[in-house]
């Protein structure tokens, strides 16, 4: 045998043993054109290099890991780009407006007092014929005009609708769509918001309604009372 086939199966034997789990003796050592060869050296540094590796590859993943939080950090943080508070208050400020124009008797409660007490309650049996025809016909025009009023804030809430449809659509658009908690919160907080519009609404209808018929049943008892004087005063001229 050859000294180069020598070397080649020494080489080859080391291999196997390192394969096999067997650690070459700390002295083994070969020399190779000068050049020393510890397989067991080799082996170990081999083996710091596969776990300073693996410890590169964790560190890597756990800044993966970190900047997937950090960006679901930020959609939930992010704010939902629309936004339908504006068309809600332009809403509710115009139903406000519909009932501030309430004629004759205003939503005041002491207006209302001061009203009710002149108009309905006292009313003077002992004025002439004249003035009695005079303030049925003002309570007349005035339950008119609550129902006129009525009917206003009516159309208004009913116009209304077409605006919360178009708000309801683009809210409910927007939450499907939201990247994070906070876009899907704010979603829900425009959703109550325009519910709360709805409710103003009604309110504001059945106010007005509840006017209208307030109005009309004073106007009833006090044509009421009235209607009794005036046949008293009939009756007394009558008999003269």
């Amino acid at each position: 045998m050859t000294r180069f086939q020598l070397r080649r199966a020494m080489i080859a034997g080391v291999a196997l043993l390192a394969v096999a789990g067997v650690s070459a003796p700390a002295s083994a050592q070969f020399g190779f054109g000068g050049i020393v060869y510890d397989p067991t050296n080799y082996a170990q540094n081999v083996l710091t290099a596969a776990r300073s590796l693996q410890q590169i590859n964790n560190q890597i993943q756990s800044l993966q890991n970190e900047a997937s939080s950090l960006i679901n950090d930020a959609k939930n943080l992010a704010s939902l780009p629309f936004s339908s508070l504006q068309q809600l208050q332009a809403q509710v400020r115009q139903t406000q407006q519909l009932l501030g124009e309430a004629q004759r008797i205003a939503y005041d409660v002491q207006q209302i007092e001061q009203a009710f007490s002149s108009r309905y309650r006292n009313i003077d049996l002992n004025a002439s014929d004249q003035a009695l025809v005079d303030g049925a016909q003002d309570r007349w025009e005035t339950s008119v005009a609550g129902f006129e009023d009525a009917l206003k804030v009516q159309a208004g809430v009913v116009g209304n609708i077409d605006g919360a449809r178009t708000a309801m659509s683009n809210i409910v658009g927007a939450s499907q769509s939201a990247t994070g908690a906070l876009q899907a919160a704010q979603a829900g907080n425009q959703l109550l918001a325009l519910q709360s519009q709805q409710i103003a609404d009604l309110t504001a209808l059945l106010a007005a309604q509840g006017r209208a018929q307030a109005l009309e049943s004073a106007r009833d008892a006090a044509a009421e009372a009235q209607g009794r004087e005036q046949f008293r005063r009939f009756m007394t001229r009558s008999g003269n």
